[in-house]
């Protein structure tokens, strides 16, 4: 079968990699061409393969997925990229969506699934789940933070002080206060905990 859709698969879990390659070559709709476990290998297999699609994990080592289908698409704007992932913040979905990405699908969807998205994006045409598309939704809504604002939430999520804040930042404890005060509004929470809880449910801070 010639018109097979031809698929690199780029996930740094090796159980979940050849998993995802042993179900889906099981399809005599398409063909597994290559895989990439980081994203700089996803890269040069990509320019090295020319895929129809590509799979990816948003969380790789070395450069992250969001970021790979940026630099992919601005030098191949019809590069076609599914993105698999377990995680399911909105600010994740968002960054992945703005990044070019044609689908966004956590790891717990059927085979099924996975093989209609494949068609719809081969196709030309994007797939955005409900239950993502809700998320996305409450992003578009929510205020979004500065720069400034997500450094202060980052090292508040890291456990800092103000005091240790306003010293990594090197602003003024005030300044500081008055970020932390300005980014729990646009969040809508009262505390700090909440506001680290929330970042991390969001995507909009990740652990180490």
């Amino acid at each position: 079968m010639t018109d097979r859709i031809r698929i690199l698969i780029v996930e740094d879990h090796h159980v979940v990699r050849k998993g995802l390659i042993a179900l889906l070559q099981a399809s005599p709709e398409v063909e597994i061409i290559g895989e990439a476990s980081d994203g700089l290998e996803a890269i040069e297999r990509f320019h090295a393969l020319r895929p129809d699609i590509t799979l990816m994990d948003l969380r790789l080592p070395k450069l992250g997925g969001a970021d790979v289908i940026s630099q992919l698409r601005a030098s191949d704007p019809a590069a076609r990229f599914i993105v698999l992932t377990t995680f399911d913040g909105d600010e994740d979905i968002y960054r992945a969506l703005q990044a070019g990405a044609k689908a966004y699908l956590l790891k717990g969807m059927t085979v099924e699934e996975l093989l209609t998205t494949i068609r719809v994006v081969h196709s030309g045409k994007a797939r955005i789940p409900a239950a993502i598309a809700e998320k996305l939704a409450e992003r578009v809504s929510g205020q979004e933070l500065t720069p400034r604002e997500l450094g202060v939430l980052e090292r508040i999520v890291a456990g800092r002080a103000n005091k240790e804040i306003a010293s990594d930042l090197s602003i003024s404890e005030t300044t500081v206060k008055s970020h932390v005060n300005s980014l729990l509004s646009k969040l809508g929470v009262a505390d700090r905990t909440h506001a680290a809880t929330l970042a991390l449910q969001r995507g909009l801070v990740h652990l180490p």
